[in-house]
């Protein structure tokens, strides 16, 4: 995260974002697979060693299918389809957390250090009935690594040159973490890191 000065002096938290360049690699048709969509590749791979056989056709790093029937293969998305002010909602992997026990994982407020408690203020209490622990109870477990979306977050600013968008807030997962940008109307999609 960074931040900037809007036009008033005001401080603002932005994230920045390298956007794209992404490129159209294979469209997909309701004749011939069933529904609209096209495939989009970002971060081309230049070193020779690192492309598997599979890979040959398209060497991309990340590739992902997005629900849309209006751009051609070999064309282009950057952040040229983004405007400043634009209301955007970005997805993403949240930051793993590892396993958690439940008053950190659910918000569960512990029991009451009181006279009689040892070592017990943290623990989750009664788990279960005479049948058994119930399906979906909330334990402890592993916390975080789940596919998180923010909405309505605002573009500042658009760095053309360099493929940046700086988001007003925070995006989920850690830097490097590959998202996805859609505007919140007409959902248009680019696919960053």
């Amino acid at each position: 995260m960074s931040q900037l000065f809007d036009e008033k002096g005001k401080f603002v938290p932005v994230t920045l974002v390298e956007a794209g360049p992404c490129e159209v690699l294979q469209k997909k048709t309701k004749e011939k697979d069933g529904y609209d969509a096209i495939q989009i590749g970002f971060e081309k791979m230049t070193k020779e060693k690192n492309i598997k056989k599979p890979m040959k056709n398209k060497p991309f790093r990340f590739i992902r299918e997005v629900r849309n029937d209006n751009m051609n293969i070999g064309d282009k998305i950057d952040v040229s389809v983004f405007q400043e002010g634009e209301m955007i909602k970005v997805a993403g992997i949240s930051k793993g957390k590892g396993f958690q026990g439940a008053v950190k994982r659910w918000g569960f407020h512990g029991k009451n250090a009181t006279h009689g408690q040892k070592h017990d203020l943290r623990t989750l209490g009664s788990i279960g009935t005479a049948g058994g622990v119930m399906k979906g109870k909330k334990m402890a477990g592993r916390m975080g690594t789940d596919r998180v979306t923010v909405k309505n977050l605002k573009i500042v600013k658009i760095d053309k040159e360099n493929n940046l968008l700086a988001i007003r807030g925070a995006v989920p997962g850690r830097r490097g973490t590959l998202l996805e940008i859609r505007t919140c109307p007409s959902g248009r999609t680019l696919i960053t890191s």
